[in-house]
């Protein structure tokens, strides 16, 4: 009884969509109506567009760096924050308002540094004018903005680490490299587990930053052909719904994308719990 109205409402606003998705995505929807079931015709379709495909392989490359980056930079700010260095409380706070700002704001602020104010530094060349470090921006600017959540958690998974162990760990005679890397990060496997989870998801399914700061821009000639080059999996989808009107092909995409999403995700964690076990 106390679980119904939790289940009635991821019935009506997760699984029912997401079923009338997979549905649309075999007819010839146009967003109003489909007069005629496809099949698997989209999905023959959609994997027939090179733009999609290069969208999966910028959207691999974003997520490993923005992962890597994002968690190396909150555990650093974590370890920070948790050593006996004076005003740790603003720094907390310091580092975390970033995530407080929603994304097309952020995006459209840090457009404006990267083509204003980076712009006059560097002699006149723009990073997001540059196919080759695009891609760039949109991870310093993400890493920036999520680091300081996935400090948070970090910080609060160094906190449960008994304070007797690492005294014992001192008085043996262990440095600091020593205890963090024998004792704090076996003892916060879990935390680690819990935010690579989170950056993993956040980065696969990124949309505002990469439409707020670079659109998909620059262009970027591949072979014989020409690519968005920073146009992330979901802007792609955005752009085949809203930009050509293609609502059955845009759904197929999103489809594909949940599965994808899921399967990665699912895969990540399963490694993630071995690797808890083997420490």
């Amino acid at each position: 009884m106390f679980l119904a109205p939790l289940v009635l409402s991821f019935l009506a606003t997760v699984m029912t969509p997401f079923i009338l998705g997979v549905f649309y995505s075999m007819t010839d929807w146009t967003g109003v109506k489909c007069e005629n079931f496809v099949g698997l015709e989209n999905y023959a379709k959609m994997f027939k567009t090179n733009d999609y495909i290069y969208s999966h392989v910028i959207t691999a490359i974003f997520t490993v760096m923005n992962m890597f980056l994002v968690n190396a930079l909150g555990f650093a700010l974590a370890l920070l924050c948790s050593s006996k260095i004076r005003g740790k409380q603003a720094y907390r706070m310091a580092f975390f308002i970033p995530n407080l700002i929603g994304g097309i704001v952020l995006g459209y602020v840090w457009q404006f540094i990267f083509n204003k104010v980076l712009l006059s530094a560097s002699g006149g060349v723009s990073m997001l004018s540059d196919p080759n470090l695009a891609l760039s921006s949109i991870v310093i600017v993400s890493a920036w903005q999520y680091s300081g959540y996935i400090m948070m958690i970090y910080y609060t998974g160094l906190q449960t680490v008994p304070t007797d162990v690492l005294e014992a760990a001192q008085i043996d005679g262990a440095n600091t490299l020593q205890t963090m890397a024998r004792i704090k990060i076996p003892m916060i496997s879990q935390t680690f587990t819990v935010c690579i989870f989170l950056t993993l998801v956040n980065s696969f399914k990124q949309f505002d930053l990469n439409l707020a700061i670079t659109a998909g821009a620059p262009s970027r000639l591949v072979g014989m052909g020409v690519y968005h080059s920073t146009e992330f999996l979901a802007l792609n989808i955005y752009n085949t719904v809203i930009g050509k009107n293609q609502y059955a092909l845009g759904q197929t995409k999103a489809v594909v994308f949940f599965v994808l999403l899921a399967a990665v995700s699912l895969a990540q964690v399963a490694i993630s719990k071995r690797k808890e076990v083997e420490m």
